[in-house]
């Protein structure tokens, strides 16, 4: 029997034929895949440790800050849900050293099927582990900026057009809907930006294609509330974007960063 105890932190992947899952639990990394079919016992210990400071804390805020780094630290600042308010470029930044490596660097706007087609931005060496993160089948990047906030300036042109966020439950049953065409899509994403932002776009007209380790998705999705249900067991049956699958319930792991949690198998 396995039992392994300490705060949770979203999932690490790695690209392959299919998406290799690892769960850091402490100082220690789980071997998700493996555990596919497996009956899994999960225990939320009642503690709470923000994923900044390691202090306690009695609610999470934005996925794993207490309050005060909710309010300071620069992985919580408004910019990285929305890169164009992003103002590193300026000078201006909660942290310019972290600005430096996360800001003020390539960033790639893309299109991803998820529920649909949705258009996003992320840094450009992070770009895989983004895709994944969102559970995207598949990929392509529309353009390349030098800094963060161009980045947040296209995609900000293109939401009328198209989608900024994933239905989540759709995703999780596997559905999509609309043009699922990428080429197509970024042809015509391309087309609709202003001239001064057509420079950006990327020759690199590659589709990438993600397979995650789920064989058969639910018609219908239920969501596992940690704080409510405190304990539970249930045989694991798939791993999409940063969600585990027990039939048809689904945990968000990355909601619950920070959650000092005992596994079990």
């Amino acid at each position: 029997m396995m039992i392994i105890e300490g705060n949770l932190l979203k999932m690490t992947s790695v690209f392959n034929d299919v998406v290799r899952y690892s769960l850091p639990l402490g100082s220690k990394m789980l071997g998700m895949n493996l555990l596919i079919g497996q009956e899994i016992e999960l225990e939320w210990l009642k503690q709470i440790n923000c994923i900044k400071c390691g202090k306690s804390t009695n609610k999470s805020f934005n996925q794993g800050f207490c309050y005060n780094c909710f309010l300071t630290a620069p992985e919580s600042d408004p910019a990285v849900v929305r890169p164009e308010l992003d103002q590193a470029h300026l000078g201006i930044s909660r942290d310019m050293e972290w600005a430096k490596t996360y800001s003020l660097v390539e960033h790639s706007v893309y299109l991803s099927v998820t529920s649909g087609v949705k258009v996003g931005v992320t840094r450009s060496q992070n770009i895989m582990t983004r895709w994944i993160d969102q559970g995207a089948s598949q990929a392509i990047v529309l353009a390349h900026t030098p800094y963060r906030h161009l980045a947040g300036v296209i995609e900000v042109a293109l939401k009328e057009h198209f989608d900024d966020k994933t239905k989540w439950q759709d995703m999780l049953c596997g559905r999509t809907s609309g043009n699922l065409n990428l080429t197509e899509n970024k042809e015509k994403a391309a087309n609709l930006l202003p001239p001064e932002l057509q420079q950006y776009v990327s020759d690199d007209n590659e589709i990438v294609k993600i397979n995650y380790p789920i064989s058969n998705y639910p018609q219908k999705i239920k969501s596992i509330d940690l704080e409510k249900t405190v304990k539970f067991k249930d045989i694991l049956t798939g791993i999409k974007g940063q969600y585990l699958y027990f039939g048809d319930m689904v945990i968000n792991i990355r909601k619950y960063q920070g959650y000092l949690v005992k596994v079990s198998s």
